[in-house]
């Protein structure tokens, strides 16, 4: 029965004080409840640090990772100040911390540039943490005060003496909130590494109590580090382009180095935080880049034909990074810079520094010019050959035994390893909603491979026509098909290295699915282990020993590949959406892959030897 009108009075309405809110909805202020947001937790207190960096106060920050799940974050900069507010009575360490648009970045009399703005960042961590202390270091004294959940556990007081200044935060979040339980080590040691590239001089420590590890960050050739890493094992063409400049407030910083390959990697920064989905300084980059290459090809060429910014960026490597008052972002994990007048801006520094380089360096920028032809030729005729690949083909590939359901939320489909393995598959599947491909042995090679002879491989077509939304810079998302695109291969070496390939394949060719978080990983099990009449799986040698300890002697039957289970159990243990394991795949997932096959697949030949003898001991089968 429906309520009445009369139902729904004042009373219905609920007033929840600032932090109540964000501990009700921890996604609208973390971005998720997952890794991500986890971690976000950290950022936000790192970048307060960062902020003081940027100020010129703070030269050292250390980050612990502590054994009871905790992480504390101590820098030497001003310390957050102490003294009682003017207007709310209550010391402003307090405020900060259990107030949301509370901080001294609103006005620019405290910092010329800083990435927090909405004064938010320590009033998230402190209303979404089961525990916080703070303790501040200011006029010769160590000030402490400790939270739970955002609310005060104790007054603030003096404990001791202190010589400089600083903050340092220890805080253990509210794991009942989360879907994950632990602070990773890779995630924070990228995050810290990558922060302490883009802030040249400034030290970061790195600890982790839980298995004793440490590493310090210090890098005083900045971001022109950050591209020679990122290439290192790539084969670049020449040395990397360094450019600084400013203008109206803004300070750009930017390096770039071209690689014989056809990835394009721009990481972009607005005031130290990383702009994922890039921005209006992206925007500018990018057309002051393609404007000055054009504009040195047309000086210097005759019968010189204008490039596009994908002929210009093809085997691009570049790192951005501005710095300016008055951040505009889009939400509140800021992944995208919004202020209009930044992509003029950019542009200009980009183009006159880009030129400059251009016009000082005639033999690198005459060979850069001719292969950013060769490019657009190249280009041109794969446009051709994908526009009569799309003709004499039908729209789907015969061997895709594809889904009824109309709703492309709850589409998924398993690109499987082997003819055997995906007829067991398609008689498996939930005909509604799981598609199946089935591909044969290894696909392509695509470290070596250029755009025309990947377009006529025939496994790679049928994963792009199944797919259905094209391919490299032609890739549009609002075309996918599926939400889920499950990668199932054996558990053995040759899995995991058709698994590598596909992932490499991704991430080169079709990166939006991958950054959308559509790209998965399926986890067929090891083995299974029969005891009379019950049936249980292990996907793990370690998994497989806990059950053996509680069940004794057990018939133990070790799956070779996926072609040796039937249908029924391939269902209960690799498809069925109430029981299966999957792991999706991030962009660093995806990244690692594609390092790997480069370093192992590529022509940097003293890379490779590198990488085999540093892992010779690790290594069993290695088939590449």
């Amino acid at each position: 029965m429906e309520k009445s009108i009369e139902s729904y009075t004042a009373k219905d309405i609920e007033v929840l004080d600032d932090l109540e809110a964000v501990r009700r909805r921890p996604g609208m202020f973390i971005g998720n409840v997952g890794v991500k947001g986890l971690h976000q937790l950290l950022w936000e207190v790192v970048n307060n640090s960062v902020d003081e960096h940027m100020a010129g106060f703070c030269k050292k920050i250390k980050v612990v990772l502590h054994k009871d799940g905790s992480v504390s974050v101590e820098d030497d900069g001003r310390g957050i100040p102490v003294d009682v507010h003017p207007i709310l009575k209550r010391p402003a360490l307090e405020i900060v911390m259990t107030k949301l648009h509370s901080g001294g970045k609103f006005n620019r009399k405290v910092y010329k540039v800083s990435g927090g703005l909405h004064g938010v960042g320590l009033s998230i961590v402190c209303a979404l943490s089961k525990e916080i202390e703070v303790w501040v270091k200011r006029d010769g004294n160590v000030y402490y005060q400790k939270f739970s959940n955002g609310k005060p556990e104790s007054e603030l007081k003096i404990v001791g003496k202190a010589e400089g200044t600083g903050t340092k935060i220890k805080f253990k979040p509210n794991y009942d909130m989360f879907e994950v339980k632990e602070f990773k080590y890779d995630i924070v040691y990228s995050k810290l590494k990558e922060l302490a590239y883009i802030n040249r001089g400034l030290e970061i420590t790195l600890e982790d109590e839980r298995n004793e590890k440490r590493k310090v960050f210090l890098f005083k050739d900045g971001i022109l580090g950050l591209v020679k890493e990122l290439n290192r094992k790539r084969k670049v063409l020449h040395d990397p382009i360094y450019i600084e400049n400013s203008k109206n407030g803004v300070i750009v910083e930017i390096a770039v180095q071209f690689i014989d390959a056809e990835l394009e990697n721009v990481l972009a920064f607005a005031n130290s935080i990383n702009t994922t989905e890039g921005g209006t300084h992206v925007t500018g980059f990018k057309a002051g880049l393609t404007r000055a290459i054009n504009e040195f090809g047309k000086k210097n060429w005759k019968k010189f034909e204008i490039l596009s910014g994908m002929d210009v960026r093809e085997g691009l490597t570049a790192v951005l990074s501005v710095k300016l008052p008055e951040p505009q972002f889009e939400g509140q994990t800021k992944t995208k810079l919004t202020n209009s007048e930044v992509r003029s801006i950019v542009e200009s520094i980009t183009y006159s520094g880009i030129l400059e380089w251009f016009e000082k360096n005639q033999k690198e920028a005459e060979n850069l010019i001719e292969r950013f032809i060769k490019i657009k030729k190249a280009r041109e005729a794969a446009k051709r050959t994908k526009e009569l690949i799309k003709k004499r083909e039908p729209t789907l590939p015969g061997k895709l035994a594809d889904c009824s359901s109309k709703d492309l939320s709850e589409r998924e489909i398993f690109i499987v390893e082997g003819e055997s393995a995906g007829g067991s598959a398609k008689q498996a599947r939930d005909r509604r909603f799981q598609a199946v491909l089935p591909i044969k042995g290894k696909i392509l090679n695509v470290e070596k491979a250029g755009m025309m002879k990947i377009l006529k491989n025939e496994e790679i077509k049928s994963i792009v026509a199944a797919i259905g939304a094209g391919i490299g810079k032609d890739f549009d998302l609002n075309k996918v098909r599926y939400k889920k695109i499950i990668i199932m291969t054996d558990a053995d070496v040759d899995g995991a290295h058709i698994r590598t390939l596909l992932l490499t394949f991704f991430y080169r060719y079709m990166r939006p699915i991958v950054e959308a978080g559509y790209l998965y990983i399926a986890q067929p099990p090891l083995y299974r282990i029969k005891k009379q009449n019950k049936i249980f799986y292990a996907y793990s040698e370690d998994e497989m020993e806990k059950i053996l300890k509680k069940l004794g002697e057990a018939e133990v039957q070790r799956y070779k590949g996926l072609g040796e289970m039937n249908p029924e159990q391939l269902w209960e243990t690799t498809m069925d959406p109430r029981k299966r394991v999957l792991i999706k795949v991030t962009v660093e997932d995806a990244k690692k892959a594609d390092e790997l096959f480069s370093i192992l697949m590529g022509e940097n030949v003293e890379s490779r030897r590198e990488f085999i003898i540093a892992h010779s001991k690790e290594v069993r089968d290695l088939d590449v």
